[in-house]
């Protein structure tokens, strides 16, 4: 079942950390281990892994389109491999978006899909393997970083410029999935996206292990006038539902009513009907994100939720494109 971020992980300051480190060494010393110990195998195709140093969501998903038509206009055929969280299907399985639901493969997986061939699979070998036999030059892996399983040619990672990476302790004392230092240790560059008062934290650790920072911001996709119309009632269930909230204000949206939702949420017959009630108390239009409209499925009240409201696309945009693609294709060799 997703769980709601624990707001104590982003704030100044809380005594529940502390009493959570010794659990927190337990997770870092595990996840060492693991990277230790594992054998991980080398795919024949280069890969590039876009992750998070924390849990929650940053823009991986994306971030990894928008990677993908980099790599598509260069000649290249990419093939995603994701976990396919909040899914069923184990893997790895090639995504037929004509055929499989968000409860089979996941939110990610049908958005990522709709793009480029998609495999998921906890196995992230294994996935690789798969991929390999399907005409694909290069694998983007949404997610990820923290599996030692797979060899990575590039690893880029996506931080929050407004989040930053909270109190900087490993899970559950903080958001962080490793210790700091091991994960930029294994870091390639970092995906700082937006403004905010972390950006300057972010910059300084980049500079200290020698990482490039590549600046983005995630913007609404053309055609979004209808934002303007009526008031809205937006909900997400994504790792950082603010951030989709402050996008659509960004883009003149008026919220009438937000409703955030934790990461994954599978949405039941009651939340249907709270968020239509709302919309006719508020006179408002529903707006949620991509993945929370594809992941609305079930009976009669799902199906009214999902045919009523609209979601709002947004690409991950680099700043500075040119430099961008300088870094992944000096890490993939010329193309």
């Amino acid at each position: 079942m997703p769980l709601r971020t624990p707001s104590w992980w982003y704030a100044k300051a809380s005594v529940t950390p502390a009493l959570l480190i010794p659990a927190a060494l337990i997770w870092n010393l595990v996840t060492r281990v693991r990277w230790l110990i594992a054998k991980p195998y080398r795919s024949e195709l280069p890969v590039i892994c876009i992750g998070n140093f924390t849990a929650g969501g940053a823009g991986k998903t994306p971030a990894a389109l928008t990677i993908a038509k980099i790599l598509s206009d260069a000649g290249l055929r990419p093939v995603f491999l994701t976990r396919g969280y909040g899914g069923t299907t184990p893997g790895p399985h090639l995504v037929d978006p004509s055929r499989d639901t968000a409860r089979m493969v996941g939110d990610e997986a049908l958005l990522l899909a709709r793009v480029a061939p998609t495999i998921v699979g906890s196995d992230r070998a294994e996935g690789a393997k798969l991929a390999e036999k399907h005409n694909a030059s290069i694998i983007i892996m949404d997610d990820g970083f923290q599996n030692p399983g797979l060899a990575k040619t590039l690893s880029l990672i996506l931080v929050d410029g407004a989040l930053g990476l909270g109190n900087e302790h490993v899970i559950p004392a903080g958001p962080l999935r490793a210790s700091l230092g091991f994960q930029l240790a294994h870091a390639d560059g970092i995906i700082l996206v937006g403004g905010g008062g972390a950006a300057e934290r972010i910059h300084a650790l980049a500079d200290g292990a020698s990482l490039p920072v590549l600046k983005a911001n995630i913007v609404p996709d053309p055609g979004n006038a209808w934002l303007k119309n009526k008031p809205l009632v937006a909900f997400a269930g994504i790792g950082n539902p603010d951030k989709f909230f402050r996008t659509i204000e960004g883009a003149d949206g008026r919220i009438a009513k937000r409703i955030p939702y934790p990461d994954h949420h599978p949405y039941t017959p009651q939340d249907a009907l709270k968020l239509l009630d709302l919309a006719t108390h508020h006179d408002a239009q529903l707006v949620t994100t991509q993945k929370d409209l594809v992941r609305i499925e079930g009976g009669a009240e799902l199906q009214k939720l999902k045919e009523t409201s609209r979601a709002l696309p947004v690409t991950l945009r680099f700043k500075d494109l040119k430099n961008a693609k300088k870094i992944i294709t000096k890490a993939l060799g010329a193309i």
